[in-house]
């Protein structure tokens, strides 16, 4: 299996030691990618220490993603450090470091709030997937994963209307994207995280995680490990899909706990 093998992979939203973008960086690496990982501050490049490999096969960059020519240069920047960006893993979104997010109800969402959560999410994947597709397209090869939800695409959650409208458009620009480059090797595809442990988790997600099917919260490389063989060589048949990883959570009709409802 040819898998990420010297491929170039470009992964957003990798500064967190526990989260999801950080998992799949690593197992991209483990996996023989070379990887350039970005987050908004300074602690990628812990990240990048952390991860397996030398110079070579590994790079770091501080960016803020929602400022278009910057992300547009880190595409440049990765491709002169590691080589052309075989794989984007657009992972950034949903939040940022130093920056609160209000929960809020629809009719209290002010402007700069639905524009915020559509910029750091939405606008994001947009730009980086823009910038790489012209030269995946010359080359006739692509791998572009997007971290969707299962909160927006398949199910809501009250007081998340923005995120969820920002992960729903995600998919949707992930199936356009698909069908218009089909023909030119290039695959697009979504994984919409239920419940996952990360040091973020509020008690009443890991609660929400322990009424799942599975009974508990997922973990972050079980994430990883779907968005490694989306980028890999073998998931050349396989676009414009969304693929759920969330322990069975949104094909159970009872959400309560397990006792009560078997």
């Amino acid at each position: 299996m040819a898998g990420v093998q010297g491929r170039t992979a470009l992964v957003t939203g990798a500064g967190s030691a526990d989260g999801i973008g950080f998992a799949t960086a690593r197992l991209l690496r483990e996996a023989g990618a070379r990887v350039a990982i970005t987050s908004t501050t300074k602690r990628i490049f812990d990240r990048l220490e952390e991860l397996p490999g030398g110079a070579k096969d590994k790079a770091a960059f501080t960016c803020d993603l929602t400022d278009r020519r910057a992300a547009a240069e880190l595409v440049k920047k990765v491709e002169k450090t590691l080589g052309p960006v075989s794989i984007l893993v657009n992972n950034a979104g949903m939040a940022q470091t130093g920056v609160k997010q209000r929960r809020q109800w629809a009719h209290e969402i002010d402007d700069a709030s639905w524009d915020r959560q559509l910029d750091i999410s939405l606008n994001t994947c947009f730009t980086l997937t823009r910038a790489v597709l012209p030269g995946m397209t010359r080359r006739r090869y692509g791998r572009i994963v997007n971290m969707s939800s299962v909160t927006g695409p398949v199910v809501a959650i009250p007081r998340s209307t923005a995120y969820g409208t920002a992960k729903a458009a995600m998919l949707g620009f992930t199936r356009s994207v698909a069908l218009e480059y089909a023909g030119k090797g290039i695959t697009a595809n979504a994984v919409g995280p239920g419940w996952i442990a990360t040091s973020s988790s509020s008690k009443k997600e890991i609660i929400a995680g322990d009424n799942t099917p599975v009974g508990r919260s997922g973990r972050s490389d079980e994430v990883g490990h779907v968005c490694v063989f989306l980028a890999s060589e073998e998931a050349s048949y396989l676009t414009g899909q969304l693929i759920v990883v969330d322990g069975g959570n949104t094909i159970q009709e009872f959400k309560g706990p397990r006792d009560v409802a078997f």
